[in-house]
């Protein structure tokens, strides 16, 4: 495992020498004063940055809003016509998670649709990292994408999206709402569906363990063949709701933040997954010396299938 990390972060150094020349032909400086104002949004989303909220989406089948033009000033991928950097850079990442989940490699990993999002700790950026990556995936022609916010402690996705809701996954899992579907959103975004987090609940570990949250991922990954399941799950380190989700997953993500990850933390959390599983990186945050300091970015999906 140790070899794929060290390869993500090497790579993760040209992606950043690639990422400055994409600058220079843009404008250096237009282009760095945009994304350093960008930098400190994703992670936490301060209450200057959340921007404006819904009213709330409590009832069945009501549409989620997203502020589309909110999401792309704050640096996140959209779904115009303009070719902005961050939006290839998470079109290379999907089209690896797409391979696995849909080529010849799908028939050797279990629930290979199903891709969790995690951190070794938190702030980052896993949560930012999902929400890229599913309004990524949603801009394909032939696949719908489903992103489920199962950070139970600490959910994230719907504060990232400037929404809120009352029902989700928890509240599924303790019988309070009886379908699946009334806790499944759709979006304004056609091909993107959102199941919030849901109520705190202090059994939120055997309720992620129960044999309903295993029926329930089962019917993520089969009902229908062209979704992918995207799973914003806990910072791997010290959550115990982590390592249970990793069992449902057949694919994972780790997202690091340059020069805060420390090693053996990004270590722990690896070992900590399923060797079976697809395993990739994502770096975050990489710093640039050009005008651009502070970039939110990526530096390199990992290899896949990496075993000790």
């Amino acid at each position: 495992m140790k070899s794929t990390i060290e390869k993500a972060l090497q790579l993760q150094k040209e992606a950043e020498a690639a990422r400055k020349a994409a600058l220079a032909e843009e404008g250096e400086s237009t282009a760095g004063q945009a994304e350093s104002d960008n930098t400190s949004a994703p992670n936490d989303l301060s209450s200057a940055a959340a921007g404006k909220v819904s009213k709330g989406v409590a009832s069945s089948g009501e549409t989620l809003e997203i502020d589309l033009e909110r999401l792309e000033n704050l640096g996140f991928v959209t779904l115009g016509d303009s070719r902005r950097q961050i939006n290839e850079e998470y079109r290379e990442i999907k089209r690896k998670l797409l391979s696995n989940a849909f080529g010849p490699l799908s028939s050797t990993l279990a629930n290979s649709n199903i891709i969790m999002v995690s951190s070794p700790r938190p702030g980052e950026g896993k949560t930012f990292t999902a929400v890229n990556l599913a309004l990524s995936i949603a801009a394909e022609q032939d696949k719908t994408v489903l992103l489920v916010d199962a950070d139970v402690l600490k959910p994230n996705v719907l504060r990232t999206f400037g929404l809120k809701g009352e029902k989700g996954l928890m509240d599924y899992l303790l019988g309070e709402v009886s379908d699946l579907s009334d806790v499944i959103y759709k979006t304004n975004v056609p091909k993107l569906r959102i199941i919030p987090a849901g109520s705190s609940h202090h059994r939120s570990t055997e309720l992620l363990a129960s044999s309903i949250m295993n029926e329930t991922v089962n019917e993520f990954s089969k009902r229908y063949a062209d979704r992918v399941v995207i799973i914003d799950t806990p910072p791997m380190i010290g959550i115990n709701e982590s390592a249970i989700l990793a069992s449902f997953a057949g694919q994972a993500i780790i997202v690091v933040e340059e020069g805060r990850s420390k090693m053996q933390d990004i270590e722990k959390a690896a070992e900590s997954l399923n060797p079976e599983m697809a395993i990739g990186f994502v770096v975050n945050k990489s710093i640039l010396s050009s005008a651009a300091e502070g970039y939110y970015g990526y530096g390199h999906y990992g290899e896949d299938r990496e075993k000790d």
